[in-house]
């Protein structure tokens, strides 16, 4: 098995150092179903903005992913289909003039539409976009007034406690719905006929809970908040909406995007034109040309990225190849660390409101971002940075600046989050917003805490008792689940918190006997396949438990075998049995390769990343060569 292993190794590195890209970064594509194609689709024809050309690509790439029966899936194994992808599909297929209801694909997704509940079952963020494009009737009636981003940051909820990713997208919602903005063209089809009941189209079902009783109090403290200290004066208003809107062009990136997101991109060029930007205005066509160089191409088919995964793949790409024995002084390496330093951020960001006295250091996701740094792309281009920083003392500053922004960035908790310290007030889960637990909040999890602590331990001079690292532990003890996984909040699932939290415990100490350990690893053992790999499901996050996928993927296999070879002193039977499925599939093409390995929104946003199956199981078996075939 040497032989082999030794083999995979150097196919995997061969792979990865011909895909890099001339600017030394990878390009793998970040991709998320068709909600951004079905979208992409909708924006152009409302803004009459007429690019046949794509426009007819993203037809023919949604067209391709339609089930026999009629519906779109997030993943593989969700049985009855996707209601919200399949009703944004089917809008931007007619938006788009090259279907028409007639056709029989068409006819088969207004079926299993109606079959599963209709449009009024669609989530809360795709009702905002039929209403705000004339298919869906604004409520009266919206959770949060725009004057909600004038509380003053002393008071207790305000707008900056929501997580960056909630303020980018609930700043053109708040300008939106208080307008109550609805656009229709010539071209606008009529979707009045995807409604299950004729009634409901009337309603305002719009919200979760919307008359809950908690909601009804936080909604009154809230209000109560800004009379006693704004008042109500006729511009206070006119101030919100302004204060809103300045708060979205303050953060559009060199490309013209907002926060380099496409739903927030989408929202702020629609909350644009209803404040009276016209549709030609230069942001707006900016902004559209920004969300245009997302494209991709996958499987000859174009897809409008979320968002570019460049730094991610770069940072995660360049440690693992030096983790397979590349020396950091290749031009392989060299290229991608000197990528990397040239995104490292010099901005302040939205960060430095609850973490005032760090300097900017960290890194962000995407190509193009520089003021929305966040920790594990921080942790992943310092590991990468790491062996340059040792041998070019010019490079030291970076590594510092790095380093003392993941200390800052830690949580009273103990854990680290992903884009902001001690962004996690309880009370926003009272706010009757469909997935705010994921929207709004900016919790500590597993797969950050796991993964800051095995960067803090294999890669600094840290001392293992030094206090971040041990109230870091205490945290991920006291949120282990009882089965001994945790739960990942970025990645599919508990598979992956357990591989973080494991990985990053040992690498700062942690006895591999000690009781959290060792439950963990009898619970990688209990869920291990039959065929010696592992597999989890998109379920698991709906479900809040883990569910099986009732087959193996090269990336689950290769999280759950690095978590027992960082804890086995010797080869066991379970590491081997892994082994040898890497070995044996490491080149395989089904739905498992292309299975999601990451989320954004639980039940709603999905991400499969092209890299992964090249990265994990090359930074797996370089860890299991070295560990038990060269010590």
């Amino acid at each position: 098995m040497r032989g082999k292993i030794g083999e995979e190794i150097n196919r995997l590195v061969g792979i990865l150092k011909k895909d890099q890209s001339p600017d030394g970064s990878w390009h793998y594509p970040f991709e998320t179903g068709i909600s951004t194609d079905a979208y992409m689709i909708i924006l152009l024809r409302t803004l009459e903005l007429n690019d046949e050309n794509l426009i007819q690509s993203l037809v023919e790439r949604i067209l391709s992913k339609q089930e026999e029966n009629g519906v779109w899936k997030l993943f593989y194994d969700e049985k009855d289909g996707n209601l919200t992808a399949t009703i944004e599909a089917y809008y931007a297929l007619l938006y788009s003039g090259y279907q028409n209801k007639k056709d029989k694909k068409m006819l088969a997704a207004k079926h299993q539409i109606l079959a599963l509940g209709g449009i009024e079952k669609s989530h809360m963020l795709t009702k905002i976009m039929l209403s705000l494009t004339g298919q869906y009737k604004w409520p009266s009636f919206f959770p949060v007034p725009p004057e909600f981003v004038l509380l003053p940051l002393s008071f207790p909820i305000n707008f900056f406690d929501l997580s960056v990713y909630g303020r980018a997208n609930l700043a053109p919602i708040l300008i939106l719905a208080d307008n109550k903005f609805s656009t229709k063209t010539k071209n606008s089809p009529d979707l009045s006929d995807l409604f299950y009941s004729r009634e409901k189209a009337e309603t305002d079902d719009f919200f979760l809970n919307d008359r809950s009783e908690e909601w009804r109090s936080l909604c009154s403290y809230i209000q109560q908040g800004i009379k006693n200290i704004i008042g109500f004066p006729a511009y206070i208003k006119s101030m919100a909406i302004q204060q809103l809107k300045q708060y979205m062009l303050n953060r559009i990136e060199a490309d013209g995007t907002l926060y380099s997101y496409f739903s927030s991109t989408f929202l702020m060029i629609f909350s644009l034109l209803s404040i009276g930007y016209p549709k030609n205005d230069p942001i707006i066509t900016k902004a559209v040309e920004g969300l245009k160089s997302m494209a991709c191409q996958i499987d000859g088919h174009t897809h409008i990225q979320y968002t570019t995964a460049n730094v991610w793949n770069t940072s995660l790409i360049s440690d693992a190849l030096q983790q397979a024995g590349v020396s950091w002084e290749e031009p392989v390496i060299q290229s991608a660390n000197n990528y990397l330093l040239r995104r490292q951020h010099y901005r302040y960001g939205d960060w430095m409101i609850h973490n005032p006295h760090s300097l900017p250091g960290g890194f962000g996701f995407s190509h193009i971002n520089t003021i929305n740094p966040d920790v594990d792309d921080t942790t992943a281009s310092l590991r990468s940075i790491a062996h340059l920083t040792r041998h070019k003392p010019e490079n030291h500053q970076a590594w510092d600046r790095g380093i003392n922004w993941l200390f800052s960035m830690q949580n009273d908790d103990g854990g680290w989050a992903a884009f902001e310290e001690n962004v996690d007030k309880k009370i926003l889960n009272f706010i009757p917003v469909e997935g705010a637990k994921y929207l709004l909040t900016d919790p500590s999890t597993a797969d950050l805490t796991g993964r800051t602590l095995e960067f803090y331990g294999n890669f600094t001079n840290l001392s293992k008792n030094h206090s971040a690292m041990k109230s870091a532990v205490t945290w991920l003890r006291r949120h282990q689940e009882k089965n001994g996984s945790w739960y990942g909040r970025w990645g599919i699932c508990y598979i992956y918190g357990t591989w973080a939290a494991i990985t990053g415990m040992i690498s700062v100490g942690v006895d591999k006997g000690h009781s959290s350990i060792r439950q963990a690893i009898k619970w990688l053992k209990d869920i291990q396949n039959s065929d010696g790999g592992w597999g989890e499901s998109c379920k698991s996050d709906i479900n809040q438990t883990y569910t099986s996928l009732g087959m193996s993927t090269l990336t689950h296999t290769a999280w759950a075998l690095d978590a027992l070879i960082a804890a086995s002193d010797k080869k066991t039977p379970e590491i081997e049995r892994g082994i040898i499925f890497l070995l044996r599939n490491c080149d395989k093409e089904d739905w498992t390769s292309s299975y999601p390995k990451g989320q954004g929104m639980a039940g709603a946003f999905y991400i499969h990343y092209h890299s992964y199956r090249y990265i994990f199981p090359l930074l797996t078996l370089s860890h299991y060569k070295r560990k038990f075939l060269e010590s």
